[in-house]
């Protein structure tokens, strides 16, 4: 049997900085996390690549978050897959890595729409892509929506940038099953994340030039700034999938081989894991604002109110009487 040793570069977000160009950016690949956040669930595969390229969207976007910091994103439609939804969390200190966690609501029933040639993002329809960062307590929790647009899930954040942050953004990504040598198949996914870093000028007014008026990359820059971003687009497009999934090339070489002309910067990796926050004590408070006629139609034939973590399995049941507002006895 052939002994598997881990990447550097497995389960991780590597930033840098394209100095010639004023872009940043992040490299991100995703191994045994994905296989852990997919294992959960029995999804049929067009459900299972939605739920990668929404882990992949995640890690490259979360890693611009602060210590302890959450964000989530959430995809919601009217199509058989009808909500997507996904959460990073910050590291806790410096060095640690972020958890990340994510899971899909799909109708069984519209099976016919499921099958092997499903194409995954016609499965969501019509709805919204949302950005929600939860900054701590006390704070004001963030949020920004844009309507699912561009045939993508990475299109559609490419949209909520232009459209709410008005930064230029562009995403390359791969993902699917994969086998190497002495490793199991598995999902594996990879890619790049691109963003025009801003400058202080005004927000760009009135209706864009994208799909349904949305603002695009050309309406935010100016003739300079939309040249170097033409460039660094026209680069990105050289990459294959192979690369960005990356069994065999590390992040680093990919920035090289497709930057090397526009000064690249690295910076530390951010490693990511998958991880769950949910526990028997935040479900318990989830139900406090029950009355305990609420709590008596939850509860099952054996007298137990149940309850299961959509994003890790985690099974938790409860005493009835020690739920809700008006509960009698105390929690075990």
């Amino acid at each position: 049997m052939t002994e598997t040793i881990p990447r550097l570069w497995d389960d991780t977000v590597l930033p840098f900085q394209l100095d010639a160009s004023d872009i940043r950016g992040r490299v991100a690949r995703l191994d045994n996390v994905l296989a852990e956040i997919l294992s959960q669930h029995d999804y049929p595969p067009a459900i299972e690549a939605l739920v990668a390229e929404m882990a992949l969207l995640t890690a490259l976007i979360g890693q611009t978050i602060k210590l302890r910091w959450k964000l989530s994103l959430q995809v919601r439609g009217d199509g058989p897959a009808r909500l997507l939804a996904t959460d990073y969390y910050g590291p806790t200190e410096d060095g640690e890595p972020a958890r990340i966690r994510a899971w899909a609501s799909f109708d069984r029933d519209r099976r016919d729409e499921l099958g092997l040639d499903a194409r995954p993002f016609d499965l969501v329809g019509q709805g919204y892509f949302a950005i929600l960062i939860d900054q701590g307590k006390g704070m004001t929790p963030y949020q920004g929506i844009t309507p699912l647009a561009g045939g993508s899930l990475a299109a559609c954040a490419e949209t909520y940038f232009a459209q709410s942050e008005q930064i230029p953004t562009r995403f390359a990504l791969a993902y699917g099953r994969s086998q190497e040598p002495g490793r199991a198949e598995g999902w594996r996914a990879g890619g790049v994340m691109l963003q025009h870093m801003p400058k202080a000028s005004p927000f760009a007014t009135g209706g864009g030039s994208g799909e349904g008026g949305l603002l695009t990359a050309s309406d935010i820059l100016d003739d300079d700034a939309e040249e170097n971003w033409s460039r660094a687009n026209i680069l990105l497009d050289t990459t294959g999938e192979l690369e960005l999934i990356g069994p065999t090339v590390a992040p680093t070489d990919l920035l090289l081989r497709l930057f090397h002309e526009e000064g690249p910067r690295v910076f530390d990796p951010q490693p990511v894991r998958f991880g769950c926050t949910c526990s028997a004590e935040k479900v318990r408070q989830s139900l406090s604002i029950y009355s305990q006629k609420d709590i008596a139609h939850m509860t099952t034939e054996d007298g137990r109110v149940t309850a299961d973590c959509q994003f890790c399995g985690a099974h938790y049941e409860f005493d009835p009487a020690t739920l809700g507002f008006e509960a009698t006895k105390d929690a075990d």
